[in-house]
């Protein structure tokens, strides 16, 4: 065989794995796109690039793999569905209580479920690997509940992060399926 044929197999062959290794980025990109929804945008945005963000959140589903997050059972779901409405009615009266009210509700849901404490950015990465669709609803609701233990917030941005308490509410006791999909 001549020197240029074996050249020519070896590019071939460079060629053939780069293709298929970036064959393989771009479906672990779009798997990740779609697990993640909206975080993988922030993740980007965070780390400066696609490929460290992507190690992030492969991070994040390896560290997910171990925790022990439970599906709320249906006596118990229905006693946070419960709860839930009688914090909705208390915000007709008290709505800056109705919001601290919700934020404990969801926090003790979030606990319930089996997600760590340890502390807020490592909650948010723990919540992202199953609820990324909803964590900006999150993040979103704890911002006024913030401006509201200084009576900073209007009544506006109090509903508005009753709303948004909900979404994410609803979506831990769907264990982060489309709502109407609750596992048994």
């Amino acid at each position: 065989m001549s020197i240029g044929i074996v050249l020519v197999v070896v590019a071939a062959v460079v060629v053939v794995g780069f293709a298929a290794g970036v064959a393989v980025d771009r479906r672990r990109g779009s798997r990740l796109r779609d697990r993640f929804g909206p975080e993988y945008e922030r993740a980007v945005e965070a780390t400066g690039s696609r490929r460290a963000a992507e190690q992030e959140l492969d991070a994040r589903e390896r560290r997910f793999a171990d925790l022990e997050i439970k599906p709320v059972p249906g006596e118990a779901r229905e006693q946070y569905a419960r709860r839930w409405v009688r914090v909705q009615e208390e915000f007709v009266d008290r709505p800056e209580a109705a919001v601290h009210d919700a934020d404990e509700l969801v926090a003790a849901l979030i606990r319930d479920r089996g997600y760590p404490d340890e502390g807020y950015e490592q909650r948010l990465c723990d919540l992202s690997v199953r609820h990324g669709r909803t964590l900006d609803h999150y993040r979103a609701a704890l911002d006024v509940h913030a401006m509201s233990t200084c009576n900073a917030a209007t009544t506006e941005q109090l509903r508005g992060a009753m709303m948004h308490y909900r979404t994410l509410f609803d979506d831990l006791l769907a264990d982060g399926e489309p709502t109407g999909t609750h596992r048994s």
